[in-house]
């Protein structure tokens, strides 16, 4: 890596306004997080801006669904995004919107732009509309059979089992999201950006190994040999968004003014700072510009995005950083599974710390799915961080305190193994820059293990027994504490609530800006503050009650002046497919560990099931033996901290006290199906 300071602009992508931040959205927040603190440590010139995706049809849906407008809608939701990136330690410069005057501008710029060039081009097409809701429907609001591997229930634009991408219109029997009714098709005019036309510049600039990582340049060329297509970049209305100049029922799409967020939050920022906005997004700037994106919108920043500023006299990007998706003990986030996460859910039971840390194991420059495994994040947490890290200045504090009133010795015990977690800074520096963080930790905790055998070797517990070995003791607690303080900088970009705790203790600043560069200097001869507890161990109870928590969370919606949501339909085939069978409940007990659950033994005629059911508000376990209930018996077996439930026993009512089982008239026998 130069030395040379460097001027960089960093983006996340921009999470959509509608709704709660996950975990699955951290996993990007996080690592573009870590790469810009380490870039500061090192003393660069860096910039991390984001901002709400406000505009859109779901937004306005919503709105309309809770008795507000959009605009109220998208703030509500920004206070709490912005709280959440706070409490999990992601350090923006400035974090904006794109319903601002800023986003306008450029997109109008643009368009404008474009649009004198000849990039973009109006044609009437037909588009699906809803004539009970009287509005043309965007692809995300019609669902129907996939055209290709005829799975039901897919979106308007792409099928999530096989990938495929297609026209609304290519739907086999679709059906509107908002009424249910079948679309029908209706004649528009729309606006077109000529991508085709930006191929062998599109070309050339993928073919920039350092621009887009192989695996991403690989999927985009496969879209080259589709042939690049014409993007429509309109939206009829009624729609929340921009208008596009000269129309009155006309709104740029989405995904055109929602990229051009990043130049709106950074100018929104510069105009605050007094910085040169042009010096970063000139044609010829010499600064960088890194997109820090998931792979699902690979396609819109790779294509569209550098097509759309090098067609309006804009830089493009120096390299998109694509990443992939997240799952929970092997499986897609799910609500029904318990293991979809929000991120303030996470945040009441856990320091933020602990994930960023799991996540970075996880990660590399690679666009790689990664799981996480809820007893191995215990388990990770638990053993590297309490057991290794902690460990190196909790064993020295003490005797530092007691025996030397605080202050270290003058001198190291020795300055070799000093030197050799010192020297492994250019390989951390190299794994930080190129993104390489699970090689990182590996590496930073080989460091740590190196630490803790040398305490483990020079036993400072039994020489402080001995009063002739004062001076010894004191070297050795030195060398300990400095050990730690150099491990703790390393990961410092990946640690900053721990890193700033540290700071307190080592009374020394270690997140500063441009500290990489002193890492080699010792604290000798140094008054250190009095130790306290920096980290806590956690178990697996801590975890349960964590997605206790998310099970039972309902978010609160204003139910005055709101529309009544139509609910999704499923085919007949489908509702066949559900085994609905009567059981009676010969055994039910409470769970140990579990504030919500009772484990109930189902009598199925000519089976006997386990199932954990969270009904314990509701019912004493005593209160079930001998009643019936049904009970969804095809479920696939669902492994818990507890046991393995074999099925899911149903019931209705608002929750809490309030529940009911489902429960058959007198005369059905276990086993019955119910139809």
């Amino acid at each position: 890596m130069s030395e040379n300071k460097r001027k960089i602009l960093v983006t996340h992508a921009l999470p959509y306004a509608n709704g709660s931040l996950h975990l699955g959205h951290m996993v990007e927040h996080v690592q573009g997080d870590i790469w810009v603190r380490f870039q500061r440590l090192c003393g660069h010139d860096v910039h991390l801006v984001c901002a709400e995706d406000a505009h859109g049809t779901p937004i306005m849906i919503k709105a309309k669904n809770e008795g507000v407008t959009p605009e109220q809608l998208i703030e509500a939701v920004a206070v709490e995004h912005r709280q959440d990136f706070a409490d999990f330690d992601i350090s923006f410069d400035n974090y904006y919107t794109t319903h601002s005057d800023e986003n306008r501008y450029f997109a109008e710029q643009i368009f404008n732009r474009l649009n004198d060039k000849g990039y973009i081009d109006r044609r009437t097409i037909m588009q699906a509309y809803d004539a009970r809701e009287k509005m043309f429907l965007p692809d995300r609001f019609i669902k129907g059979q996939c055209p290709n591997c005829k799975t039901e229930d897919q979106y308007g634009d792409s099928c999530e089992n096989c990938g495929a991408t297609y026209s609304p219109t290519d739907l086999i029997n679709p059906r509107s999201v908002l009424s249910g009714e079948p679309p029908i098709e209706k004649e528009s005019e729309h606006y077109f950006f000529k991508l085709a036309e930006f191929g062998e510049f599109l070309q050339n600039w993928i073919s920039d190994s350092k621009r887009v990582q192989k695996q991403a340049s690989n999927k985009l060329n496969e879209w080259f040999e589709a042939g690049l297509q014409d993007w429509d970049i309109s939206r009829d209305a009624p729609y929340f968004g921009f208008k596009i100049p000269g129309t009155e029922d006309k709104f740029f799409y989405v995904w055109l003014d929602a990229p051009i967020g990043y130049m709106a939050s950074f100018k929104n920022y510069c105009d605050k700072n007094d910085l040169d906005f042009n010096e970063y997004w000139h044609p010829d700037s010499s600064t960088e510009l890194y997109h820090i994106i998931g792979k699902d919108i690979l396609y819109f920043h790779a294509l569209f995005w550098p097509a759309m500023l090098h067609g309006s006299g804009y830089r493009t990007p120096t390299a998109i950083f694509a990443h992939g998706f997240l799952t929970v003990n092997g499986e897609k986030m799910s609500k029904s599974r318990g293991t979809f996460i929000r991120a303030r859910t996470y945040l009441d039971h856990f320091d933020a710390d602990y994930i960023r840390y799991y996540y970075a194991a996880k990660l590399n420059s690679q666009i790689e799915d990664i799981d996480l495994n809820l007893d191995d994040f215990v388990q990770r947490v638990n053993a590297d961080l309490v057991g290794k890290l902690v460990n190196i200045a909790s064993r020295c504090a003490g005797f530092i305190k007691k025996r030397f009133n605080n202050r270290l010795a003058g001198t190291l015990e020795d300055q070799q193994l000093f030197e050799q977690i010192v020297d492994a800074k250019a390989q951390i520096t190299d794994y930080y820059e190129n993104r390489h963080y699970s090689r990182l930790i590996r590496k930073i905790m080989s460091l740590a293990d190196l630490a803790n055998q040398y305490i483990d070797e020079k036993q400072p517990w039994v020489l402080a027994k001995d009063l002739e070995k004062e001076n010894e003791l004191h070297l050795i607690c030195t060398q300990g504490i400095n050990l730690f303080r150099i491990i703790m900088m390393y990961l410092t970009p990946v640690l900053p609530g721990l890193a700033q705790r540290s700071e307190q203790f080592l009374n020394t600043q270690i997140v500063a800006n441009d500290s990489w560069k002193n890492i080699d200097q010792p604290l000798l001869n140094h008054e250190l503050a009095t130790y306290v507890h920096l980290l806590k161990r956690i178990d697996s109870a801590q975890v349960e009650k964590m997605l206790q928590a998310e099970m039972a969370y309902q978010p609160e919606t204003k139910k005055e002046n709101s529309v009544s949501e139509q609910p999704s339909t499923i085919s007949t085939d489908d509702f066949a497919k559900i085994d609905l069978r009567v059981a009676l409940i010969i055994e039910a007990n409470h769970v140990e560990g579990a504030d919500k659950l009772l484990q109930l033994t189902l009598d199925l005629g000519d089976e006997k099931r386990n199932v954990f059911s969270g009904i314990k508000s509701a019912y004493r376990p005593e209160d079930l033996v001998g009643k019936y209930a049904v009970v969804v018996a095809n479920l696939a077996p669902r492994k818990m901290r507890f046991g393995v439930s074999e099925g899911m026993v149903l019931s209705a009512g608002p929750g809490g006290s309030d529940l009911w089982l489902i429960s058959p008239d007198s005369g059905a026998k276990p086993g019955m199906q119910v139809s």
